[in-house]
């Protein structure tokens, strides 16, 4: 908790620093007329994207497929969206890094590969098995 209230602060005093460094730059209303087109450009595509992943998500049950990849680039892009949503420069630089379809796949695979590594599958009866959640300390005991 302390390390995300930390990156918080950082990313807090960044945001402003920036904009008011850009707003040294081009002034004071275009930075604020960047800010609210970047908010707007935010709630437009978390609705977009919101839209397009629920048809995606009932077209993949549809074919009865796990509609896993599907919901996970459209957590990504609602992420998107809010990042464009909160005033500032930074997160709307990450924002619409998330936006771009090979970023995207990229972090999604990350976060994969984190997740499952953070999970163990319990062998033995299939109607009991479910994941457990690893130790922080190391590899499961059968490693």
């Amino acid at each position: 908790m302390r390390r995300f209230l930390g990156f918080t602060a950082v990313l807090v005093i960044a945001e402003l620093l920036i904009i008011i460094g850009v707003a040294d730059l081009i002034g004071v209303l275009n930075t604020i007329g960047l800010l609210i087109l970047a908010a707007v450009l935010g709630v437009l595509v978390v609705k977009a994207q919101g839209l397009a992943t629920l048809r995606r998500v009932v077209d993949d049950v549809d074919a009865r497929r796990v509609p896993a990849a599907t919901l996970a680039n459209g957590a990504l892009c609602v992420t998107a969206g809010i990042l464009l949503v909160v005033p500032g420069f930074l997160t709307d630089i990450l924002g619409l890094l998330l936006l771009v379809p090979g970023v995207r796949t990229g972090v999604r695979r990350y976060l994969g590969y984190r997740w499952t590594r953070r999970f163990v599958i319990v062998r033995g009866d299939a109607q009991a098995a479910r994941p457990v959640a690893r130790r922080a300390l190391g590899p499961p005991a059968d490693q």
